[in-house]
Parts: structure tokens; C-alpha cells; sequence
């Protein structure tokens, strides 16, 4: 049996997924994840590496049929835990590439490539694109940053110092940002989050998911008309974001313009698999 698990938040902190995504692929079957006792979600390793894929495959729009075959492929070829020797998953096209230790593979045919490095430190699991040369070693950013992440639970506030100082070692650090904006939001500290989402986007420049952050933000404080750019900026540099289609519908669908809302809520659809057949 695995021995760790992960709650739904783990995976939107550490694979960057927003909830309704993970849900669709859920509701899409590419992952079947195990109930706790009050019968929330608990992931395994295997589903984590699972929903990377999934999503970086419905990103290169692979079809649903060849997705599903190669993420049962791939399933059948991960460890129940991160392997010492290490491990890489990444999509090649629409290839699954899966690498142990010193060897690279595709799920179907064997074939020897390269893909992306998955390791665990600290609790924490990174995907990242392989490079032909050595890593560098983790600097204090990266330190500071994943403190914040072992802090969230217990010490919102210290969390938020930690991502402080993460963005102090590194002004482009964007995940850093992000979590710090998305605690002050959590715990109604509106306009605080709005200043740093706002000094995340001048250190980092136009970032998807600090945009749609920061739409978010906006809705709640009732600035529609900001949060509406915000979202369309958002999806401009990440057309496949699902949740800025459907706040984008509702806002829409809120304003009057029911033919951008459709049109919005289409594309949510597509996203998530709702037009599976």
C-alpha cells in the first residue's frame, strides 16, 4: 500500500492545477482517487504523476481515446512511490514518456527519449523540463518557498512572511506570489492581496494564473469591470485556464452579454471533457 497521500489543496499548490480542472479529470476517469474518512479526496503518487500528464497531453490537444490509452499505459509503468534512483513524466507530442533512474521510455513502444524530471523534496512534488546540464543547487528562493508551503497548515501568517522572503531572494519567483496573494484573499485581506498580485504582475510580467487571481480578487470586491480584464488577460496567455472561462461566463451571463457567456462556457466544457462522447 502507498504510503503517502495528498488532499485535493496539495495538488492545486504543488501541480498548479485550479479545483474544477482536477474535478474534470477526475469525472473524465483519468484518476480514481481514494476517500478519507470524511470522505474527502486522497490522491496517491501515481494519480499525481497521472493528472501532470493528463493535463499536459489535453494542453498539446491529443485525442481523448489516445490520452486515456496512454495514461493506463503509464499507470502500469509508475512505481507506488517515488523511486530513489528518481523518476521523469512528460508528454512528447502525444507520446507518455516515463524515465527511471537512467533510462527514458515510452509507455507504448520502449522507445528511449527524454521528458520532464518529477522529484519530491521536502513533501513537495516538482515537475520540471529535463536540461542537458546539471541542475543548479536550490537557492534560498526555492528555501524560503518551500517553507511557506510546510507553513500554510499551521501559520498562514508565517507562510506569508516566508513567501515574502522567497520574492526578496527572487522578485520573478511567480508560485511565491501566487500563494501569498491566494492566503491574504483565503483569509479577507482583500486589498493587501490586491497589491501583491499587483507587484507580482510588475516583477513577473503577465503571468495566466496571478491574472486570474487577481480577476478573482476583483469579483469579490465588486470591480467587475477590472476583474473582466483581468480574466481576459488571463486567458490570453493561457487560452486552456477552465475556471477564467467560467467566471468569465457567469460574469457575462451577470452583465447582460449572454452571447460571450455562451461562448465562454462552451469553452469550459471543452476544457474539462464536457463534450465527451
Amino acid at each position: 500500500m502507498p504510503t503517502h497521500s495528498y488532499t485535493i489543496k496539495d495538488i492545486e499548490r504543488v501541480l498548479r492545477l485550479s479545483r474544477s480542472t482536477i474535478r474534470g479529470l477526475i469525472e473524465s476517469g483519468f484518476v480514481t482517487p481514494a476517500r478519507g474518512p470524511r470522505q474527502q479526496y486522497r490522491f496517491s503518487f501515481q494519480d499525481l504523476i497521472v493528472l501532470r500528464a493528463a493535463r499536459a497531453l489535453i494542453e498539446a490537444n491529443v485525442p481523448r481515446k489516445r490520452i486515456r490509452r496512454s495514461l493506463e499505459d503509464l499507470r502500469r509503468h509508475l512505481p507506488e512511490e517515488m523511486p530513489l534512483s528518481g523518476l521523469s513524466i512528460g508528454a512528447v507530442g502525444d507520446r507518455v514518456v516515463v524515465r527511471d533512474g537512467a533510462a527514458h521510455f515510452q509507455v507504448d513502444d520502449g522507445q528511449y527519449v527524454l521528458g520532464f524530471d518529477v522529484s519530491v523534496e521536502k513533501g513537495v512534488l516538482r515537475v520540471v523540463e529535463r536540461k542537458q546540464e546539471p541542475e543548479p543547487e536550490a537557492n534560498e528562493a526555492e528555501d524560503w518557498f518551500g517553507k511557506g508551503l510546510a507553513l500554510e497548515e499551521e501559520n498562514w501568517r508565517a507562510a506569508c512572511d516566508a513567501y515574502a522572503r522567497a520574492v526578496e531572494e527572487d522578485a520573478t519567483h511567480s508560485a511565491a506570489w501566487t500563494n501569498w496573494g491566494r492566503l491574504l484573499h483565503e483569509h479577507n485581506e482583500l486589498r493587501q492581496a490586491e497589491k501583491i498580485y499587483r507587484r507580482a504582475l510588475e516583477s513577473c510580467g503577465p503571468d495566466a494564473l496571478l491574472l486570474f487571481n487577481l480577476g478573482v480578487l476583483l469579483d469579490d470586491l465588486g470591480q467587475r469591470e477590472a476583474a473582466l480584464e483581468a480574466y481576459q488577460s488571463a486567458i490570453e496567455e493561457d487560452p486552456t485556464l477552465a475556471d477564467c472561462h467560467y467566471n468569465l461566463a457567469r460574469l457575462y451571463e451577470s452583465m447582460g452579454k449572454s452571447q460571450h457567456a455562451i461562448r465562454h462556457l462552451g469553452l469550459y466544457r471543452k476544457i474539462l471533457g464536457g463534450d465527451r462522447g
